[in-house]
């Protein structure tokens, strides 16, 4: 059944209150201004109001609505809406229908996108959008559920994941973290431990059009896991350009990648096949110590990384100057004790972000299909 979607949701955007009412310490209400906090499925919050301007409830679908437009989550408890979020509410259907209708029909929200520097989308943009969805409740429910199903499976291999990265965290800091404290100075230095693998110069000529040759930039490099969010990549290569373009060559099999602009020296470990370094992005290739213990290391000292940072608009770190921070190299035997344990984690922790990945692809082969009806679900039971 065609509708408008001002016909089954109601809409309410976000208002912020004065920044006097916001605080830190858990004080009134959970206050999302944007989409900064969004999570997988749900936000987490770390700001708060006394004053409340618009309300969510429990339940609601929250949207960014100014740039970037159109990222989704739903909130698990009542909240406060600023001004860059509304929230949705079926007037009669399923809310977790609503969730994954809305990611079938973003792409049409976002054709309305305007705005000349930022984008945004506005309440006439949002209530003229036109769907198609199923008029009986319970399919709703059970296409939501087929795919939360999916989504949940994906959630618990994050969690799994995060609590095999706090073991790493946790086994590298007690092994060395004492040394690496109360260092002073040191006659070895980065750099005499990697090589670089830098792209940076002249742009690539890039393409939306997903390849087998994505670009790695910083927002693949951004979260708790060690592993390359490929999800996060939205410009890709030709294999022409692949094969001929990037003047230090590409990321090899655990190579640190890490961000030199932007939000400054998050890094990955490569473990993929194909990918090529962005422009804000170096590798850092280990020669004679263990590539787990480098990223480590440099994931212990992020903080002293990131104060190398010399933009006074942008912020950005020069690896001319990250490479001459000195090194704690412990012992081979305490290294290779390290190497082992770190390296099996590290495989689990891959293998588990791999099936993620196909579950993503298989959630979003049939997301349309059962949004349209060409999967039937009325006689699954769920």
């Amino acid at each position: 059944m065609k509708y408008k979607l001002e016909d089954i949701v109601e809409v309410t955007m976000g208002q912020s209150p004065k920044s006097q009412y916001y605080n830190a310490e858990g004080k009134g209400t959970p206050f999302l201004q944007g989409n900064r906090t969004f999570g997988f499925k749900r936000p987490i919050f770390d700001t708060y109001t006394t004053l409340v301007t618009k309300e969510a409830k429990a339940g609601d679908v929250i949207m960014s609505v100014r740039a970037p437009v159109g990222d989704i989550n739903i909130t698990p408890i009542d909240m406060c809406l600023g001004r860059g979020v509304c929230s949705l509410r079926m007037k009669n259907g399923n809310q977790e229908f609503l969730y994954y209708m809305m990611k079938y029909y973003m792409s049409q929200l976002l054709n309305k996108e305007n705005g000349t520097v930022f984008g945004s989308v506005n309440r006439n943009d949002i209530n003229g959008l036109e769907v198609d969805i199923p008029e009986d409740i319970e399919r709703q429910k059970k296409i939501a559920r087929y795919l939360t199903m999916i989504d949940d499976k994906i959630e618990l291999n994050t969690d799994i994941n995060n609590n095999l990265e706090e073991q790493i965290s946790a086994l590298f800091a007690n092994m060395f973290g004492h040394f690496i404290d109360s260092l002073d100075n040191s006659d070895i230095k980065l750099g005499d431990l990697i090589e670089s693998v830098d792209n940076r110069g002249k742009t690539p000529p890039l393409s939306d059009e997903p390849t087998d040759y994505p670009i790695i930039d910083v927002r693949a490099l951004s979260g708790n896991s060690r592993i390359i969010d490929y999800t996060n990549c939205t410009k890709y290569v030709s294999k022409e350009t692949y094969n001929n373009w990037f003047r230090s060559g590409h990321p090899k099999e655990y190579d640190i990648l890490i961000s030199t602009v932007g939000s400054l020296a998050e890094m990955k470990i490569f473990l993929g096949t194909t990918g090529c370094i962005a422009q804000n992005v170096v590798g850092f290739r280990t020669k004679g110590i263990s590539s787990l213990y480098l990223y480590q290391y440099l994931n212990y000292i992020k903080n002293d990384l990131v104060a190398y940072n010399i933009g006074s608009v942008q912020p950005s770190i020069k690896v001319t100057h990250i490479i001459k921070h000195s090194i704690y190299v412990a012992s081979k035997e305490d290294i290779e004790i390290f190497d082992s344990i770190a390296r099996d984690i590290t495989k689990k922790i891959f293998a588990n972000c791999q099936e993620s990945e196909a579950l993503k692809q298989m959630r979003d082969t049939l997301l349309p299909k059962l949004m349209s009806g060409e999967l039937d679900v009325s006689n699954i039971e769920i």
